[in-house]
C-alpha cells in the first residue's frame, strides 16, 4: 500500500476515533465498557503499519477530546499513551509475525498489542497517580473486567474487518496466491 493510501486510510480511521465514540456516549459508561475508539486505532496499526498506528493512537483521543470533550481531561493523556501503544505494537507485530495464515497473524498481533497497551497504560496511570491513589486492583478491574465486552468486540470485529478488506482487494493481500501453483 502506498504512503498516500496509508495516510488517507489513517486519516479516515482517526475521524472514526472522533465519530464512533459519539454514537456510544449516549449509553452510560459505554466508552469504558465497549471501547469504540480502540477499534479504528487497532485497524490503523494492522492495515497501515506501526507509524500510522501510532499517529492514529495519539491523534484520535486528542482530536476527540478537542472536538467533543471526550475522553475527559483526566483520562485522555493516558488514552493517548495506551492507544498510541496499541497502534504501534499492532503495526510492528504485523511486520514480524508471518505464520502463513492471515487469521493467526492478526490474532497474534492484536492480542499482543492489547496486552502491551494495557500494561503500558497501567504503568502510565501508576506514574500519573503517583500519590498512591492508584492500585493494581483498579487497573485489573478497569482494563480487564469492566472492558471485557469491548475486548470481545475487538477480538471478533477487528480481524474480520481486515480479512474482509483483503478479500475485497481494498487492501493488499498479505499472502498473495501464487498463480503458478
Amino acid at each position: 500500500m502506498s504512503y498516500l493510501k496509508k495516510s488517507i486510510t489513517t486519516s479516515m480511521l482517526i475521524a472514526l476515533c472522533v465519530v464512533l465514540p459519539m454514537a456510544f456516549h449516549s449509553i452510560p459508561r459505554a466508552g469504558s465498557i465497549l471501547m469504540p475508539m480502540h477499534i479504528p486505532v487497532l485497524l490503523a496499526g494492522l492495515i497501515c503499519g506501526p507509524l500510522f498506528g501510532l499517529v492514529a493512537g495519539v491523534s484520535g483521543p486528542l482530536l476527540s477530546h478537542l472536538f467533543t470533550g471526550m475522553p475527559p481531561s483526566g483520562v485522555f493523556p493516558i488514552m493517548m499513551i495506551e492507544l498510541g501503544t496499541y497502534g504501534l505494537v499492532a503495526g510492528f507485530m504485523t511486520q514480524i509475525v508471518h505464520t502463513r495464515r492471515i487469521s493467526a497473524d492478526l490474532y497474534i498481533s492484536l492480542i499482543t498489542a492489547m496486552i502491551i497497551g494495557r500494561l503500558v497504560a497501567g504503568l502510565a496511570q501508576a506514574i500519573y497517580f503517583f500519590d498512591g491513589t492508584y492500585a493494581i486492583g483498579i487497573w485489573m478491574t478497569s482494563y480487564f473486567v469492566t472492558s471485557l465486552p469491548g475486548l470481545v468486540i475487538q477480538l471478533l470485529f477487528v480481524p474480520s474487518v481486515v480479512i474482509a478488506l483483503e478479500r475485497e482487494r481494498v487492501i493488499p493481500l498479505r499472502y498473495p496466491v501464487n498463480a503458478s501453483a
